[in-house]
């Protein structure tokens, strides 16, 4: 009998490609400081309104933005909603689009819903949570869950979650969009190989109320009498 022969061990698997690190940059935090006397005059202007409980009386919620809140000095942020069409959508804010974000809520709306409410002109979502009592310091934009409302009607519950790589590829990917809608390749592993993540980014005004009401405004180019969108957020 000859010698057994012997067998090669099998060639290791090529490595997996390291992830690009992110380019996003932090928020001007700087820029919010010098600006924080200005804010705090902003702010107690609105306190003497009162507090918007769209849950009772969807009707007293403005169709849009203010005209007296256009010009507002300090208030413009960017926001994207995007999702798989079959999937939630999610809303994340940046300082401007080549910052990370500073909040990212998963809301209780499937993406092409979303999408069709937009289509009818008007879509005003309205995210409320209750208050913690007079010493908790929490901020509003803090708040882990909130009960949403899309045009006065329940739609379930948002959540707010930390950016997950996904998320922050979407917004390294628009990093150089400002505004516009349309759809990015998606993660193929998770919905399939046909998968398309719908997105829309827009400028927003962001007016605060009070420690207990935010408001984000969708702002349309000059002379695009494209769809509103208004999203709430208030402490009851």
């Amino acid at each position: 009998m000859g010698e057994p022969q012997s067998t090669a061990p099998p060639p290791p698997p090529p490595p997996v490609p390291a992830r690009q690190p992110s380019s996003l940059v932090q928020p001007s935090h700087k820029r919010h400081k010098s600006k924080a006397r200005v804010l705090r005059v902003f702010r107690s202007v609105f306190r003497s309104l009162p507090i918007i409980t769209p849950a009772c009386n969807m009707g007293s919620l403005p169709l849009g933005i203010p005209d007296g809140h256009r010009n507002s000095p300090g208030t413009r942020i960017t926001g994207t909603l995007f999702g798989y069409r079959k999937g939630r959508v999610s809303l994340s804010m940046q300082e401007t689009p080549r910052c990370l974000p500073t909040l990212v809520i998963e809301l209780a709306m499937q993406t092409n819903v979303l999408q069709k409410e937009m289509s009818s002109g008007m879509v005003r979502i309205a995210l409320e949570c209750e208050k913690r009592g007079d010493k908790d310091k929490t901020r509003l934009m803090d708040e882990p869950l909130w009960t949403m409302y899309c045009n006065g009607k329940k739609s379930g519950y948002g959540v707010k979650r930390e950016a997950s790589e996904e998320d922050l590829n979407v917004m390294e990917l628009l990093k150089a969009v400002s505004m516009g809608a349309g759809v990015l390749p998606g993660n193929s592993e998770i919905e399939g190989p046909d998968a398309e993540l719908a997105y829309m980014r827009a400028h927003f005004q962001r007016v605060v109320g009070s420690r207990d009401s935010e408001t984000l405004y969708m702002l349309s180019p000059e002379g695009n009498n494209g769809p509103e969108l208004s999203i709430f957020f208030v402490r009851i």
